[in-house]
């Protein structure tokens, strides 16, 4: 495992006009600690421009065939639970929190949250959701020429590595064949059909049809229909999304504005095949994982643009040596040092921790670190929460060995 030059000394410098807020380890900052083979933990303290700040980083060795990294998630995608619970039900020796979610739907009374999370999402291989309208996403604003379809991932080949994944799908019937523009999603493109599956869970698909594009706020359509479809065939119809768990073998088709026009043209018994694909538009490399955020650090050049004058508790995830080592950092939420840092103070971050690639996550109240060691029952939180307990969160990125211990 590799742990020379990583955060030894140097001065941690925010890229551009905010050079001034240099932060550097300091004294106090404790040696790394080891978790499990090929897993190591250490906390950084960092006198930065605003105040200290306080840093859990993992270090994980891809390289070391006891060692993976996958999905954590409550076995739904609109469900929530902490990243503690999550870490324990999987087995997992360590982990961070994962993707912006929607976590509020002030702007549509009477529409529940689903708490699903902003961008594609891959579990052991198992394609689970596709990424919402730019618009639509929660969070800070994506960098200049980035998507919700961004992801950070782990390929076929073992090796972590940042992508773009656009869904292929289509609806097959009849009279023809329709393009499928969502899977599992809150929220859906104007004028289209999109799919759910047993992977949804049990929560209204109504917020797909809310907001448009390119405004998360806008009311929601007047116009929707929804085609439940279960062995090839049409089983029910409805004029409005409903809610409620989707057993196998079954796919929901919700359809808004021209999408609705196209689903009505079904009827009850008809054949309708549904097919969807997440494609690396970037590579065309398949996923053993992977998950949603937005870089903020590619080939070690910070993004252009990003912000330097929030600072916010925040959480990331960067990849090192080729793709065959992975940092995981957490901030502290505690009050002492919740200032935080802006996004292009965590690229600075990011990179003098040896990345050279990185990719920010949830941050704030969802923050949280956790590890086990080789005689904890449970994990152990390993930053504050800055909402004083665990956010629950819809996934994160967990690590795995096969032979734990200290």
């Amino acid at each position: 495992m590799v742990l020379s030059g990583v955060l030894a000394g140097g001065a941690l410098v925010a890229p551009g006009p905010a050079a001034a807020a240099t932060a550097a380890p300091t004294a106090k900052s404790p040696a790394w600690v080891r978790i499990a083979p090929g897993v190591a933990y250490r906390r950084l303290d960092i006198a930065a421009r605003r105040g200290p700040v306080r840093a859990h980083l993992l270090t994980v060795d891809l390289r070391d065939p006891r060692v993976s990294v996958g999905l954590l998630y409550p076995g739904a995608v609109s469900a929530r639970a902490p990243l503690s619970s999550l870490a324990d039900a999987a087995g997992a020796v360590a982990g961070v929190n994962g993707d912006f979610f929607n976590i509020t739907e002030t702007q549509h009374p009477g529409t529940e949250p689903t708490g699903a999370p902003v961008g594609p999402a891959i579990a052991a291989g198992r394609e689970l959701k596709g990424a919402v309208p730019d618009g639509q996403r929660f969070g800070p604003a994506l960098p200049s020429g980035t998507t919700t379809r961004e992801v950070l991932g782990v390929g076929e080949d073992g090796r972590a590595r940042l992508g773009q994944l656009a869904l292929d799908g289509t609806v097959s019937t009849q009279s023809g064949t329709l393009p499928l523009r969502g899977l599992n999603q809150y929220a859906l493109p104007v004028g289209s059909v999109g799919a759910f599956t047993s992977d949804w869970g049990a929560a209204s698909r109504m917020r797909a049809t809310c907001g448009t594009d390119a405004r998360r706020a806008a009311p929601c359509s007047s116009r929707t229909y929804e085609v439940t479809v279960r062995d090839g065939r049409v089983v029910a119809v409805a004029t409005a999304p409903g809610r409620g768990a989707i057993g196998p073998g079954t796919e929901v088709l919700v359809g808004r504005e021209a999408g609705a026009a196209a689903l009505r043209k079904l009827s009850v018994g008809d054949r309708v095949a549904v097919r969807h694909h997440l494609v690396d538009t970037r590579s065309g490399s398949a996923y053993r994982f992977a998950l949603g955020g937005y870089p903020v650090l590619r080939d070690q050049a910070p993004l252009p643009g990003l912000d330097e004058g929030t600072g916010a508790v925040r959480t990331a995830a960067g990849i090192a040596d080729d793709g065959h080592r992975m940092l995981l950092l957490a901030l502290d939420g505690a009050p002492e040092f919740r200032n935080g840092l802006t996004v292009a103070e965590l690229a600075a971050v990011m990179r003098d921790a040896g990345c050279v690639d990185a990719f920010n996550l949830d941050g704030g109240g969802s923050s949280t670190l956790v590890t086990r060691g080789r005689e904890a029952a449970h994990m152990t939180v390993r930053n504050h929460p800055s909402g004083g307990s665990e956010r629950a969160v819809p996934n994160g990125i967990g690590v795995f060995s096969r032979a734990s211990g200290v």
